[in-house]
């Protein structure tokens, strides 16, 4: 949360400049760079690998992330501030048929039409608490450019525009009070190319154009703000930019990306490092190859992480407690922040802690997923779960959040099915580790790699399919569905099976019912589970002490 002089103050009269705000016209701050706060890590590769992932990161496992900004207004799915200006693609169908021209009703003008008016951040982080999240993460900012915290770089924010609510500051006050770490992801980097679709309709306006009269002779309403602080569009675009796809190729600023400018890159520097200063966030996740702006600029990613580092370590005794997750990481990278995989699974267990980030449904909130009862189910998101965590993993499931800060009937029905498990079996997910082996069955036999990414989540488990994660001497074994007869066999548990190390089971007992009949031999633990299934029919979780 914010501690320092300027932002007590800013405090105290944001009453008085909310009011005035939309009346009066922005006027341009000169600020300086926020400087790199000193400590145990310096800005190189190098010293950034004595970072270690904390223990309550790894004790943690689950965590809930609203994915939700100004994007969400349209209620179109994830990535409509470009797909608006993609003349053809229905998201620019939609936006015509409900908003008109892009040239007239552009992205700036979806920041200020949200307003985000029944959002109560307390009640959401709350409910998700209670559904067994053990920590919570905000967006930032996505590759809107638009920041959802009082930022003091960056005038296009949700306190100036929209809802005139500081959102990473309600979402922190909420975390605080339930007792939740909290994560902000930062994807700003990429407006630089992501707009580039905008420059034919209205990502080439600027400040001055604010000026001028609407037709009918009335003030536009951003009078005063500089649209090029939002798209950040006045250079020459990317090769091939009018192919909508072109930029996915060019994610880490090679083939033909048109590289950002100086400027540009320093202004998401301060903005990030500001972030960390005031709200102080346990975890940021960075949606980019690496870091922002790696493969054309390293010193940006390695300044932001050594800051955040250095916050943390001059706060805990020289320890640091914080957690950077970064995509597309080769193996040095993964030493020196968490590896995150996006809507999949690695088909093995990994040596270091690492991180699946998906959702139930688009990233930002699509009416059409909801219309269709196209979310993933309880049943799903616990079975990922599982596997994530059985390999060294920890799970952030996104849950898309309405225009107006509401998440949908079938998303709490979701919410309620996931705590109905998490009830019962959650001790075999919160502070466990990896056992001997992750798992046995027919998906740990074969082979399912990943593709750039992540993107393997379509996994069809069965009840043959069984994890393991362990804690002392309990090893927790999960079938993935409830077995056909109620009577199962677990190889690794078999007498001199290599897994059991010279060990042996002693007591046997299903979560949430009891002790369970059993027997062991050299072909596997048998066991016989009851009619009555506790936690539903997701995943029963049988806790083995083995000594």
């Amino acid at each position: 949360m914010k501690t320092n002089s300027r932002n007590r103050m800013k405090r105290a009269i944001t009453a008085v400049a909310l009011v005035v705000a939309a009346a009066l016209p922005l006027q341009a701050q000169t600020k300086g760079d926020v400087p790199v706060e000193n400590g145990p890590f310096a800005a190189n590769w190098q010293s950034l690998k004595a970072w270690e992932c904390p223990e309550w990161f790894r004790d943690a496992k689950f965590g809930i992330w609203a994915h939700w900004g100004p994007q969400c207004q349209a209620e179109s799915g994830d990535w409509y501030g470009r797909g608006m200006y993609q003349e053809g693609g229905w998201q620019y169908k939609y936006h015509v048929e409900h908003y008109g021209s892009p040239a007239d009703f552009g992205m700036k003008d979806l920041c200020n039409a949200w307003k985000a008016e029944r959002w109560d951040p307390e009640s959401l982080v709350k409910l998700y608490k209670e559904c067994g999240a053990q920590f919570f993460f905000t967006l930032g900012q996505h590759h809107d450019n638009f920041d959802l915290w009082d930022s003091p770089y960056q005038e296009w924010n949700s306190v100036r525009v929209g809802p005139r609510r500081d959102i990473v500051g309600e979402w922190a006050r909420a975390c605080k009070k339930y007792k939740l770490p909290l994560g902000v992801s930062i994807h700003g980097a990429h407006a630089w190319t992501w707009f580039e679709l905008a420059q034919k309709f209205d990502g080439n306006l600027t400040k001055e154009d604010g000026y001028k009269p609407n037709p009918d002779g009335t003030e536009k309403w951003w009078r005063g703000l500089d649209p090029q602080e939002l798209y950040a569009q006045r250079h020459e675009p990317s090769r091939g930019w009018e192919n909508a796809g072109s930029i996915h190729s060019q994610w880490d600023w090679k083939n033909g990306a048109s590289l950002p400018s100086e400027a540009y890159k320093r202004k998401l520097q301060n903005r990030v490092l500001e972030l960390i200063n005031d709200y102080d966030p346990q975890m940021l996740y960075f949606d980019d190859t690496v870091l922002p702006f790696y493969g054309c600029d390293d010193q940006v990613g390695q300044n932001i992480l050594a800051h955040f580092y250095n916050h943390s370590a001059n706060r805990h005794h020289g320890r640091q407690q914080v957690v950077a997750m970064g995509k597309i990481l080769n193996d040095e990278q993964k030493q020196l922040m968490l590896w995150d995989v996006e809507r999949g699974v690695p088909d093995r267990a990994q040596p270091l802690p690492w991180q699946t980030c998906t959702c139930i449904g688009s990233w930002h909130y699509d009416r059409g997923i909801y219309n269709r009862g196209d979310y993933k189910s309880a049943a799903r998101v616990v079975r990922m779960l599982v596997d994530v965590t059985s390999k060294n993993g920890c799970l952030l499931l996104s849950i898309p959040v309405r225009a107006d800060g509401t998440i949908d009937d079938k998303e709490v029905a979701i919410l309620h099915d996931l705590k109905a498990w998490m009830d019962v079996n959650g001790e075999s997910i919160f502070g466990t580790r990896p056992w001997v082996t992750f798992g046995e069955g027919p998906l740990a036999e074969n082979s399912n790699p990943l593709k750039d990414q992540g993107f393997n989540e379509g996994i069809k488990y069965s009840a043959q399919d069984i994890r393991f994660n362990a804690k002392k001497n309990i090893v927790y074994a999960t079938f993935m569905g409830w077995p056909e007869t109620n009577a199962a066999t677990i190889r690794s548990f078999a007498v001199g099976a290599q897994t059991m190390q010279g060990k042996r089971v002693c007591s046997v007992k299903l979560l949430g019912f009891g002790k369970v009949p059993y027997t062991v031999d050299a072909d596997g633990l048998h066991v016989t589970l009851p009619a009555a299934r506790p936690g539903g029919d997701i995943a029963p979780v049988l806790a083995v002490v083995v000594k």
